[in-house]
């Protein structure tokens, strides 16, 4: 049996919340509504801003979000909590993705999947094809959405995983051979005229409100979107109005208002209601914040190193190229030559663990040869940023037409806790073997949340390989046991870290003195401003 709703009955209007009954309930919710005029206490951020500038830079083609997101799992790899599910349900137009995108900006975190049920009409068939084309295909009952993609694509954002929406075309009344991907949702906000439809749609959901908009003001709006932004004719829209629009509501969707735990008034005019809701949901979102990188330094650190773990042999040749790179006294060419070289062995070693079959070829001489080919579709490699990359010009050189990805991983200086800021993953990357690729790795944490990434874009864990210049203990077991089938091979592996999570004897800031960017005062070890 479900729990009763957080929010009962609320209704809120102007700056008072009135509940079911009427203004008996006034009071007791009052409390939980700042006095008005009364100053804001401040807010705990649930990211690695302290400003009050939107987190995120403007360009003149995109936008990039400057804030990172936390790690969404604990040190055994498995997400903890399920993203936090706001459903938005109410009639046509009105105003569900506006209070939407209100609610996204006033929580100023960048991690927010704003999620349409307009993107999850049926395919049509050739009939209701032409019926939509003259206005007699009713798109407002709950048979012409797709709830079981709707319910699947849901499941998944909450678990966590990169998804693939569909992209409706109203013009054409279909859907477009493209398909949009969205992924690494804290919250998810989903808006629908029929967002609370579904018995099973609705248990995913765990906050539910109803956007209540006067039906003038609805048919205003949908006469001025569907004319300018739809190309269709005011007769059209008033026909499929009346014949669709206005039924649907009151049979479909009036109902639901009494499933909702917030009824909003006026839509994105209700800037009380608007508040509380982003106040709850910073709530749930304190909640949900995880301390990984302290319980990587106090767990299975004293177990055997795993069977998971490669080390390339240490030949007087790769000693030699070692003692180099660690010597503060280096200069930076020969820093980049000898890294370089090592780089190239590391590759070349890891290879040798991809799957081989055994395939026959003919040579220059009409003689067959018995020999080895791979026996997988593609190898991709991703680099994490910013010293993951000085190693893809070496995996270039070995794998022909080798597709490259990157993940932007950086430490909250604040928490000390990695977070996500920013991937860029090939298509179709569920199919390939995956050399994901850091210079250094001393706790995992970085390393963790890359291998995270990749396991909720369906990259199967026996095909994810770690490779690393250098690594300490800790971060070998961190990830060896959080993600037992993941391949680590690396060219050493250092016993020690120290109090602020660096290598010992270590290889000082990769990043910096491959770069020549200046180094940080306490010699880390690892890439700033991640420490992985």
């Amino acid at each position: 049996m479900n729990s009763p709703p957080a929010y009962p009955g609320i209704r809120i209007s102007g700056c008072r919340a009135l509940g079911a009954e009427g203004s008996s309930n006034a009071e007791s919710l009052d409390r939980l509504l700042p006095p008005v005029g009364a100053g804001r206490s401040p807010r705990k951020r649930t990211t690695s801003q302290c400003k009050s500038e939107p987190p995120l830079l403007r360009t003149s083609k995109r936008t990039i979000y400057t804030a990172g997101r936390p790690p969404w799992y604990n040190e055994h790899g498995t997400q903890s909590k399920e993203a936090f599910a706001i459903g938005l349900g109410g009639g046509s137009a009105s105003g569900k993705t506006t209070v939407a995108r209100m609610i996204i900006e006033a929580l100023d975190v960048p991690w927010v999947v704003l999620l349409s049920m307009d993107s999850f009409y049926k395919v049509l068939t050739e009939q209701q094809q032409e019926q939509a084309a003259h206005n007699n295909f009713n798109f407002d009952h709950p048979d012409a959405f797709d709830f079981d993609l709707i319910i699947s694509t849901l499941k998944k954002l909450k678990q966590g995983k990169s998804v693939k929406v569909p992209i409706y075309d109203f013009t054409t009344h279909s859907r477009k051979k493209d398909w949009k991907t969205l992924y690494g949702a804290n919250v998810i906000i989903f808006e629908g005229i029929m967002a609370f439809a579904d018995k099973t749609l609705l248990e995913l959901l765990d906050m539910k409100i109803f956007v209540d908009t006067d039906s003038d003001i609805r048919l205003v709006r949908r006469l001025r979107r569907d004319i300018s932004e739809r190309g269709r004719d005011i007769e059209g829209v008033i026909k499929q109005y009346n014949k669709f629009v206005k039924p649907a509501f009151d049979q479909y969707i009036q109902p639901t208002m009494r499933l909702a735990d917030i009824v909003v008034p006026r839509g994105s005019g209700n800037t009380v209601a608007i508040d509380l809701i982003v106040q709850h949901v910073h709530s749930q979102l304190e909640e949900r914040e995880l301390s990984v990188r302290a319980a990587l330094a106090s767990a299975h650190q004293c177990h055997p190193l795993p069977r998971t773990l490669s080390v390339l042999k240490s030949t007087p040749q790769v000693r030699g190229m070692h003692t180099i790179i660690r010597d503060k006294e280096t200069s930076r060419d020969e820093f980049i030559f000898y890294s370089k070289r090592l780089m190239r062995l590391l590759i070349e070693h890891a290879l040798s663990f991809l799957p081989f079959q055994d395939c026959v070829v003919q040579t220059p001489q009409g003689q067959d040869y018995a020999g080895k080919c791979y026996a997988g579709k593609q190898i991709t490699g991703v680099s994490i940023l910013r010293a993951g990359e000085t190693m893809e010009p070496a995996l270039r050189a070995v794998c022909k037409d080798v597709r490259i990805g990157t993940i932007l991983i950086q430490t909250n200086q604040l928490t000390g806790e990695p977070e996500l800021h920013y991937l860029r993953l090939p298509k179709d990357i569920s199919d390939d073997h995956v050399i994901l690729m850091d210079c250094t790795v001393s706790t995992g944490a970085a390393a963790m949340m890359a291998v995270r990434v990749l396991l909720d874009h369906d990259v199967p864990e026996d095909k994810i390989f770690l490779l690393s210049l250098l690594m300490a203990e800790m971060g070998v077991h961190s990830v060896a046991y959080a993600f037992p089938r993941v391949r680590i091979i690396t060219t050493a592996v250092d016993k020690r870290v120290n109090d602020l999570f660096r290598i010992i004897p270590g290889i000082g800031n990769f990043g910096d003195r491959y770069f020549g960017t200046d180094a940080v005062p306490d010699g880390s070890d690892e890439e700033e401003p991640y420490t992985g």
